[in-house]
């Protein structure tokens, strides 16, 4: 009978799910195997058959773009394999979106992918991780799940890993998509699912950049730490600007001289929700960033922009690339025109 349920290739990466007390570190570390963890979850047999494969023990901020194209290349294998229904990768949860959204953009297949996790650790008698995966096994072995490209699911609500986003410190239900909400939902171990993601890109990275850092402005900040960092060999850069996309005076020069050396430069808003607009034209404003050759990403946030910047830049992309691929939603927009 076991037989004839699908197959389903589980990656265990670590992070919490993975975790149990240390008395030397009189801490919670990731120890549990991939046995150990599965053993867990209840009335697998019934669901699918899941083979595991043991990638590593990471607590999630140890994780680097490094890493997660290694387990792309290791999830790419194993969805080629035709005996294969889809593919489970667990993972801790500070980092899960960004490795979710890079799977996102360099898997090359329509097979279900869920990128699973869990806010209690195993010794908490609340230890969400048995149904998460549960759940997760569920996602991966089911036909309809097909063509969603990388999804993320934490307790009962699934959301598209190019939208969600970690919006909780501490909460079980901590993954939303905070402009168009959930693709489906787990109740009572059935699937639904509600919609496709709103926009997904494929990257074939070959090699990545070793440098794009993210930064977040603030009231006052030094036009500086942009300078700094392009001497010192940044491929380019994603900038949090407030509200509609706007930034402080000093920042706004320097990456004009960015734009001009040719490094893409990509621009996001700091607020969770909307996206950034070049409606305002004072000095460091929206309008003067875009019309200086700043890239507009629409509806992502600082985290994602940066991997997607990577994934492109790995590719090849020129800017005019890199800007079609950011800047989908106004290129549609103009097209209805």
């Amino acid at each position: 009978m076991n037989r004839q349920k699908p197959l389903v290739t589980a990656i265990f990466t670590g992070g919490t799910i993975a975790m149990k007390p240390d008395a030397g570190s009189g801490g919670v570390v990731p120890k549990l195997s991939a046995a150990e963890i599965l053993n867990s979850v209840p009335d697998l047999e019934n669901i699918a058959r899941v083979e595991t494969v043991e990638f590593g023990r990471y607590p999630s901020p140890h994780i680097t773009p490094e890493i997660m194209l290694q387990l792309s290349r290791l999830a790419q294998y194993h969805a080629e394999r035709p005996e294969v229904a889809g593919i489970i990768v667990t993972h801790g949860t500070d980092t899960l979106e960004e490795t979710a959204f890079f799977l996102d953009c360099t898997l090359k297949t329509s097979k279900p992918v869920v990128v699973v996790g869990a806010m209690r650790n195993s010794a908490e008698a609340d230890w969400d991780g048995p149904r998460n995966l549960r759940d997760a096994v569920i996602i991966a072995s089911r036909h309809e799940a097909q063509d969603y490209g990388t999804l993320i699911c934490l307790s009962d609500v699934i959301n598209a890993a190019s939208e969600a986003t970690k919006t909780d410190a501490t909460d079980i239900n901590t993954f939303a998509s905070m402009n168009f909400g959930p693709v489906g939902r787990i109740s009572n171990s059935s699937l639904f699912l509600y919609r496709k993601p709103v926009h997904r890109d494929h990257f074939d990275v070959k090699e990545l950049p070793a440098f794009v850092p993210l930064f977040k402005c603030y009231a006052g900040m030094e036009g500086g730490l942009v300078k700094l960092c392009r001497e010192n060999g940044a491929a380019g850069f994603v900038i949090e600007g407030f509200g509609a996309g706007n930034v402080p005076p000093p920042v706004f020069y320097d990456l004009v001289e960015c734009v001009k050396q040719g490094l893409p430069v990509v621009l996001v808003s700091r607020c969770p929700v909307g996206r950034i607009e070049h409606t305002y034209a004072y000095e460091g404003a929206g309008k003067q960033l875009y019309e200086a050759g700043v890239i507009f990403a629409d509806y992502m946030n600082g985290q994602k922009a940066r991997i997607k910047l990577m994934c492109a830049l790995g590719a090849g992309y020129g800017i005019e690339e890199i800007r079609r691929a950011f800047e989908w939603a106004s290129l549609q927009e103009n097209d209805k025109f």
